[in-house]
C-alpha cells in the first residue's frame, strides 16, 4: 500500500462536526475585510488567528459517503483552530432553494465565516454575494459558482479539474491508441467540475477516433449512486460498444457495472476517482473481465481542508494559504502500477477513500 499521511481523528473533532463547541464570541470580526495579523494562536497552524469566530460549512448535497467523509474532514480541520468557537453544518439535500435558504439562515444567525459547496453552480451566486456583502467571510469551494474573488465572495477554492481531465485523456490515448467510444458521467447538469474535466480531456483527445457518446457534455447523475446506476444501465442498453467510462465519482458506478457481464460483455476500462469499494470491485472482477483496466485520481475529500484554512485565516486574522487551488494527484493505475497499483482494504468499509488524508481506520469509525 502507498504511504499516506495519517491523522488522529479525535472524539473532539468528531463532536465539532455536529455540535456547536461554545457560544459565538461577541468579539469576533463582523467584516470580510479582516486583515491577517501574522500572529497565529500558539500551538495552532499559522492560518489560525487570534480572533474568535463561528464557522458554517454548507453542502448542496450531503447524502453520500464522499460528502460525509469530506464534511468530517472539514470539521477536523476547523478543530485545529481554537479560535473557531462555534461550528455549524447544513445539508442542502440536493435542493437549490434549501441550499440558498441555508446560507441566508446562517448569515441571519450571525455566523462569521461560511465554507460552501455550491453544487448548483451559478444559481448559488446571488446568495453567496449577499453573504459576502453582509460582511461574512464567504468561501465557496470545488464547484465554481461564477463571479469573482473579492467582488462576489472572498475566494473560490477550486480543484484543478482541467488537469484531472488531461490526465484521464493521456491515459486513454496511451491505452487506446486507435481511438475509443467514451461515456462520461458527472454530477448535476451544468456543474463546473464536469465541464472543466471535459475541457481537459478534449485538449488531449483531439483525434476524431475518440468519440464521446451519450448526453453531452456529460450524463448528469447528481453524484448520487442510485441515479448513477439508472444512467449507466440505460447507457449499456443503448450502446453496444463502450470502450471507456469516465466518471468523477467512481464508487457510484459499482452497482451498475455487473450489467455488462449480465449482457455477456466485459466491463470496459474505467477512468475515474478512487474509492475503496471500487478498488475492491476491480480486484474481485478484473480476472473475469479482460477489458477492465482502471486508472484513478485522488477523489479530493481534502479540498475542503484548504477552503476551511482560507476562511478561518481570513476571519480570525491568521495567515492566508499560499494557494487557492487544490491539486488532486493521479492515485492508481492498474496497467502501469504508477504511482500505485489498484488498492483494496477488504476488511474495511467500501465507502472510504484511500487517497484521503484521514486514515482508512478513522474513516471506517466515522461511517460506523
Amino acid at each position: 500500500m502507498a504511504i499516506r499521511k495519517r491523522i488522529a481523528f479525535s472524539a473532539a473533532a468528531m463532536s465539532v462536526a455536529v455540535l456547536a463547541l461554545a457560544a459565538c464570541s461577541s468579539g469576533a470580526p463582523s467584516s470580510n475585510d479582516t486583515q491577517t495579523t501574522g500572529a497565529p494562536v500558539e500551538g495552532a497552524p499559522d492560518w489560525c488567528g487570534p480572533n474568535q469566530i463561528s464557522l458554517g460549512l454548507l453542502d448542496g448535497f450531503g447524502g453520500n459517503s464522499w460528502r460525509k467523509i469530506t464534511t468530517a474532514a472539514g470539521a477536523d480541520e476547523a478543530a485545529k483552530c481554537p479560535s473557531v468557537t462555534d461550528y455549524q453544518y447544513a445539508d442542502g439535500q440536493g435542493d437549490t432553494q434549501k441550499s440558498i435558504a441555508d446560507i441566508q439562515g446562517m448569515v441571519a444567525k450571525g455566523v462569521n465565516a461560511l465554507v460552501v459547496f455550491p453544487d448548483a453552480g451559478e444559481a448559488m451566486l446571488p446568495a453567496l454575494r449577499s453573504a459576502y456583502q453582509a460582511g461574512v467571510v464567504t468561501v465557496p469551494y470545488r464547484v465554481n459558482p461564477g463571479g469573482e474573488d473579492g467582488v462576489d465572495y472572498d475566494a473560490w477554492i477550486g480543484a484543478d479539474f482541467t488537469t484531472d481531465g488531461e490526465n484521464w485523456g493521456k491515459w486513454i490515448t496511451t491505452n487506446f491508441p486507435d481511438g475509443a467510444k467514451i461515456l462520461f458521467v458527472s454530477g448535476p447538469k451544468g456543474n463546473s467540475q464536469g465541464e472543466d474535466e471535459l475541457a481537459g480531456m478534449k485538449t488531449v483527445l483531439t483525434d476524431p477516433s475518440y468519440e464521446f457518446i451519450g448526453e453531452q457534455p456529460f450524463e448528469p447523475t447528481n453524484w448520487d449512486p442510485a441515479l448513477t446506476q439508472q444512467v449507466l444501465t440505460s447507457a449499456i442498453a443503448k450502446n453496444p460498444q463502450i470502450d471507456v467510462i469516465v466518471s468523477d465519482f467512481g464508487p457510484s458506478l459499482v452497482g451498475a457495472l455487473p450489467e455488462f457481464t449480465k449482457s455477456g460483455r466485459s466491463i470496459p476500462a474505467l477512468v475515474t476517482s478512487d474509492g475503496n469499494v471500487l478498488g475492491c470491485f476491480w480486484t474481485d472482477n478484473q480476472a473475469a473481465n479482460p477489458d477492465f483496466k482502471m486508472m484513478t485520481v485522488a477523489t479530493g475529500n481534502d479540498n475542503v481542508r484548504l477552503a476551511v484554512q482560507y476562511a478561518v485565516a481570513k476571519a480570525t486574522g491568521g495567515v492566508l494559504p499560499d494557494t487557492t487551488t487544490f491539486d488532486a494527484p493521479v492515485f492508481e493505475d492498474s496497467v502501469s502500477g504508477t504511482p500505485n497499483p489498484v488498492e483494496c482494504e477488504a476488511d474495511l468499509p467500501g465507502d472510504i477513500f484511500l487517497s484521503a488524508e484521514m486514515s482508512p481506520e478513522d474513516q471506517a469509525a466515522l461511517l460506523k
